[in-house]
């Protein structure tokens, strides 16, 4: 059976991510910084453990004998420009010492462009404080595509549109490149669930290597 670290399990992205991974037959370690608040998530094929995104000491702890990790981590006593390249590189660093070689990582929206050199977080009215948290996954994104050695990754970002955190798993969705996906105006918000089948999927059957890559319905 094929075994899962899914880093910031305990979050809305996070925790489907696991109920998606378990559904298919996989082992899950559920890593978060307080398994105290997250006591819920052990069960049944999950194991849940402390860990530090940010320490690569810990997140080679929290991978060894995994064959793949999720990230979908969030900090919000943290600035954004510094915790995600933190977190970036003590991914990068631990899973290769844990000979973790697949990482799927859930990104933001507002970093795909909506036209070439130009991302959503640039257009003009778009709040200063969105536009900070974003610049800290675009941060997050150039630490990776820098990183250049054996470790296979991907971003996987939804929509920037405001995530249904409620509707069910329908399992269906498309995918395309760093750019915004074209939606009709009155397309339903993507769900939490199904971007957690965007994940798993993205573990189960590789399509993109070392890219950021839209989802969408």
């Amino acid at each position: 059976m094929s075994s899962i670290v899914i880093f910031g399990a305990g979050g809305r992205a996070g925790r489907r991510a696991v109920a998606e991974a378990v559904s298919r037959g996989y082992l899950v370690t559920a890593a978060v910084r307080d398994p105290g608040r997250h006591a819920d998530l052990a069960g049944d094929n999950v194991a849940l453990v402390a860990a530090d995104v940010t320490d690569a000491d810990d997140v080679a702890k929290a991978a060894a004998g995994h064959d793949a990790a999720i990230s979908s981590v969030y900090r919000a006593d943290l600035p954004s420009r510094e915790y995600y390249p933190a977190a970036a590189h003590a991914l990068i660093d631990g899973l290769g010492r844990a000979g973790v070689g697949r990482l799927v990582v859930v990104g933001v929206g507002s970093v795909l462009e909506i036209e070439p050199g130009v991302a959503f977080h640039d257009q003009p009215g778009w709040p200063p404080e969105h536009r900070e948290f974003s610049l800290g996954h675009t941060a997050e994104l150039e630490v990776f595509r820098a990183s250049g050695g054996g470790l296979d990754w991907v971003i996987v970002a939804p929509p920037p549109v405001m995530l249904d955190e409620h509707a069910g798993r329908t399992g269906e969705y498309r995918s395309g490149d760093h750019r915004v996906l074209p939606r009709e105006a009155d397309t339903k918000p993507f769900s939490y669930a199904d971007l957690a089948v965007a994940l798993v999927d993205e573990i189960e059957r590789p399509a993109h290597s070392k890219s950021m890559v839209a989802v969408d319905y």
